[in-house]
């Protein structure tokens, strides 16, 4: 029995159909809601002042995957405590940083954070359901390091919250591994733009939708996540000796085998 599991699930041949049908529904409302949103970017992106549309991309992205959390939390058994990360709202530009267990991940940090700017992979930016949304929202490709940091470094002037997942993928082997080795990609747009780095501590039941899980695999659920506001740390100087004090302190905190509270938050 899975230890991180605070909850028993029913065996039957019900549940398990109930979880096939869980996976349908998550995944296909993701792609109603990023599809529904995606032609309009598109075409609002070339002519809207870019402040505006900036703003616009953002909330965009924050409402319609707070809409998507809460169709997983009514229809799919899924139980998120993201409660402490409301606490960041409103407390201006910082570098956030944080584990990535799940392709959930960014999916609920941005749900909560109407400033929110990722710094992502390329190939997710030229993908059809998250592409034109992103770029809106003046999300950052990571494809050119330097041109990626000084992006970020200008958003963060212009009062956004990056969000870093610094092991550049998800984790491998999840919640046995708790993290991969760290980039320092954190500590040099830190370092540049002279801003805090905050932590959060991403804590899954199970490696749902981890590195090497299939999409169409169902989950086991109920599925149970909650995020933690960790340490914060002041703007750093050396990016080697940050990259490794914060390797040291993700794996402190999320340890070998993470353990997980069962509340969740309401949306």
């Amino acid at each position: 029995m899975n230890p991180m599991n605070t909850m028993s699930r029913p065996t039957s041949l019900l549940w398990s159909v109930y979880e096939h049908l869980a996976m349908v529904v998550g995944l296909g409302a993701l792609a109603v809601i990023c599809l529904t949103w995606s032609p309009l970017a598109l075409a609002l992106y070339p002519v809207l002042p870019r402040p505006f549309g900036r703003w616009l991309g953002r909330q965009a992205i924050m409402r319609g995957f707070r809409l998507y959390v809460s169709i997983l939390r009514l229809l799919c058994a899924c139980r998120f405590d993201l409660r402490e990360i409301d606490a960041l709202r409103d407390q201006g530009p910082m570098v956030i940083v944080a584990n990535h267990p799940s392709l959930l991940d960014a999916v609920l940090i941005t749900s909560r954070l109407p400033n929110a700017v990722c710094f992502m992979k390329a190939d997710i930016m030229d993908n059809p359901l998250f592409g034109a949304g992103a770029r809106m929202a003046r999300y950052v490709r990571n494809d050119n390091l330097l041109g990626a940091v000084l992006s970020c470094c200008r958003e963060l002037q212009q009062g956004a919250q990056i969000v870093v997942f610094p092991e550049g993928t998800r984790t491998v082997g999840y919640p046995g591994n708790p993290l991969n080795p760290l980039s320092r990609s954190t500590a040099l747009i830190a370092a540049r733009a002279g801003m805090p780095v905050q932590t959060l501590l991403i804590e899954f039941s199970s490696p749902y939708l981890g590195k090497g899980w299939p999409l169409w695999r169902k989950p086991s659920l109920p599925l149970t996540c909650r995020i933690r506001v960790g340490k914060r740390f002041e703007a750093p100087r050396d990016a080697r000796a940050f990259t490794t004090e914060l390797e040291a302190y993700f794996r402190a905190e999320l340890g070998p085998s993470p353990t997980l509270m069962a509340s969740s938050a309401v949306a």
